[in-house]
């Protein structure tokens, strides 16, 4: 049984818990802007129960509350940025601007980030870039908790990708993806309503397909998107290969298993081969390529002829990316937030913590 809150008041508690470890005002409501966006838009796993772990790791100064982020190589379309080990709610959505800064003069901009840490939802970063009327592009690695394709231990993070495109009068196209067949923060979701876990998820310590998310996380790992090579477990491994070698190797940040953990729960990698976890974002100018007119009439009807299709049996047709966020942003901003009942402890735990009033 979940119960509800507003948006505004879960926003104050974050940004105010934010502020209590140092961090000024701007970036505090910047962080928790994403935190709640996460919650409005149905991506639970990625808000405000994400709070307990930034808490962790401010308090033992694994995070910098108040970064010197700064440009350590560019060119008219192109930035590094070191995040001096920053929030990645922080950090991110300055690198983001970045790129949008660079589309704006040149046509397209695309900034690298190491030195970094969580940045939350990939989409947050791409829905500013539609602000702009600009397609926009985030990715980010993770701490190691996906198997490679026929591996049996934790390499890969779930390595998040999103990119979107305008429409005219039609909703934007949003796809916001996590590179395994789920997010990690959907098992740990699923540990805390008692709760399986589908096939094709992860497999035990011993390689085995598991249903159980307390097999998965002791000793077990996540699988990629497709699970196995018959169904097509090779592509997703491919695209978490792809957003760890961006986000990695071309900003200076660690990739695969030497990706430092984001909560106190998961062990720290046996070396280092770069700085913190790392971004990687990119903005595009759409009349850099085609009129933007033309540009989003012809969303618009891609959209209408993919809404058209003939419907699959038992369903309603195949909906377009982006809508189910799109769906529950409308009803909770009207309705509230569920927060399960561990989430809400967690946050009781976190205003004990820092005496931010909860209740």
């Amino acid at each position: 049984m979940s119960d509800l809150f507003a948006s505004e008041r879960l926003h104050e508690f974050a940004s105010q818990v934010f502020q209590h470890f140092g961090v000024p005002l701007e970036a505090a409501n910047q962080a928790a802007d994403i935190l709640v966006l996460s919650d409005l838009r149905g991506i639970d796993s990625h808000g405000i129960a994400r709070l307990r772990s930034y808490v962790s790791m401010l308090s033992i100064g694994r995070i910098n509350p108040r970064p010197n982020i700064t440009i350590v190589r560019e060119s008219p379309s192109t930035a590094t940025i070191d995040g001096d080990n920053g929030l990645g709610l922080v950090v991110g959505p300055q690198a983001n601007a970045i790129a949008m800064e660079k589309a704006d003069r040149v046509g397209t901009g695309w900034v690298a980030v190491r030195h970094t840490n969580h940045y939350g939802i990939a989409g947050w970063y791409v829905l500013e870039a539609l602000k702009r009327d600009m397609i926009g592009w985030a990715m980010t690695n993770t701490t190691k908790i996906v198997a490679p394709l026929w591996g049996a231990e934790k390499m890969l993070g779930t390595n998040p990708l999103a990119i979107a495109f305008p429409g005219l009068e039609e909703p934007p196209v949003v796809i916001d993806m996590a590179t395994p067949a789920a997010a990690f923060g959907k098992v740990e979701m699923a540990i805390r309503t008692d709760k399986p876990i589908p096939d094709g998820w992860a497999i035990d310590r011993d390689g085995n397909p598991t249903t159980d998310p307390h097999a998965m996380v002791s000793g077990g790992a996540m699988l990629p998107l497709g699970a196995d090579r018959e169904h097509g477990g090779h592509k997703g491994y491919c695209l978490g290969a792809m957003v760890d070698l961006l986000c990695g190797p071309l900003s200076g940040a660690n990739w695969g298993p030497f990706t430092p953990p984001f909560t106190l729960d998961h062990a720290e990698p046996p070396r280092r081969v770069g700085q913190g976890i790392g971004h990687f974002f990119g903005a595009m100018r759409i009349d850099a390529f085609i009129d933007p007119l033309e540009f989003k009439r012809q969303i618009d009807d891609w959209i209408r002829t993919f809404r058209a299709t003939r419907p699959a049996p038992g369903t309603n047709g195949p909906l377009i990316p982006g809508d189910p966020e799109r769906f529950a942003e409308a009803e909770r901003r009207t309705t509230g937030i569920p927060l399960v009942p561990a989430v809400v402890e967690d946050l009781r735990f976190v205003a004990q913590q820092t005496g931010v009033a909860w209740e």
